[in-house]
């Protein structure tokens, strides 16, 4: 079984009202990335996969700000965010997990994850409080992660670095996590891109703790950067906790299986340690549902 626990679903079922599509940061070295998807063009690219987890990210009720418009196809408020989520995923039974998002200075973050929760059967919390102007570390957030862990709801977070110039790379630094994590040692928690480019950072977050994992998603059209996080990971025996992610629509799960099973292509000719090719096997075949309490 292959989950892809990183996708965001396109929120115009047939394309943005602008053909071209709202523009794209740099988020890839290697292509440009379009925000022009349609429900259609999700569809092909999860055939790849058996099941993904989908989402997409809240900004404030009252106003956009500054750099929202450079990802404009991702953000909108909670409530909206949450209940094209709902219709998306009841479109792809057994296909699909919907994940639901609260901005933490929003007037009833709370109240919205009852709502999403009961009414709409969404099963997580996506939240990237570096590119939501909130603090990953505030009372608002923190009320937030409560939730969670009571209602057994696990949250996955942007961690590590964006192109996004208004988007505080301080709130998606991976060692406050450990607090996090500390704080509420039941809550389930995915450490998008392996904190990148802080993996080592990431790596010694999800080996004390239990509940902590990490994806694999924006790594492979790096590869030595992608490399260097595996091999981090093999050296600090926490090849078990990585779980596979895409980040679609920057990447394809085809893409990124095919990236992930060939991290080693780098080394001929050297004499680098390898990334033991079974655990790159199970990464891309880990049984992340369980692992979240989602099966």
């Amino acid at each position: 079984m292959i989950v892809d626990v990183h996708t965001h679903f396109p929120r115009h079922r047939h394309g943005p009202p602008d053909a071209a599509g709202p523009a794209a940061p740099p988020w890839r070295p290697d292509k440009t990335v379009s925000l022009a998807n349609t429900w259609a063009d999700y569809d092909r690219a999860m055939a790849t996969v058996d099941c993904a987890i989908t989402f997409n990210i809240a900004r404030k009720t009252e106003a956009g700000t500054g750099g929202e418009r450079e990802v404009a196809g991702l953000f909108g408020v909670a409530r909206e965010i949450n209940d094209q989520t709902a219709e998306f995923v009841r479109e792809r039974p057994g296909r699909t997990i919907g994940f639901l998002t609260v901005h933490p200075d929003d007037p009833d973050p709370l109240g919205e994850i009852d709502r999403a929760v009961r009414d709409l059967g969404l099963r997580g919390i996506k939240l990237g409080l570096n590119y939501q102007r909130a603090e990953l570390l505030g009372r608002e957030a923190w009320a937030i992660y409560g939730k969670a862990e009571k209602m057994g709801l696990p949250i996955l977070f942007h961690t590590g670095t964006s192109p996004e110039r208004f988007a505080p790379l301080e709130d998606a630094y991976p060692l406050h996590f450990d607090r996090i994590a500390i704080a509420f040692p039941d809550l389930k928690i995915v450490m998008a891109h392996i904190g990148h480019p802080w993996q080592v950072d990431t790596c010694v977050v999800i080996r004390k703790h239990p509940n902590v994992f990490a994806d694999v998603s924006a790594q492979f059209y790096r590869p030595w950067s992608m490399y260097q996080a595996l091999r981090l990971a093999t050296e600090w025996g926490v090849l078990g906790k990585l779980l596979f992610g895409s980040d679609y629509p920057v990447a394809t799960p085809a893409e990124t299986i095919a990236g992930t099973l060939a991290v080693n292509d780098i080394l001929e000719g050297t004499k680098l340690p390898r990334v033991p090719e079974e655990a790159l096997d199970a990464i891309v075949h880990r049984d992340s549902l369980a692992l979240l309490g989602l099966d």
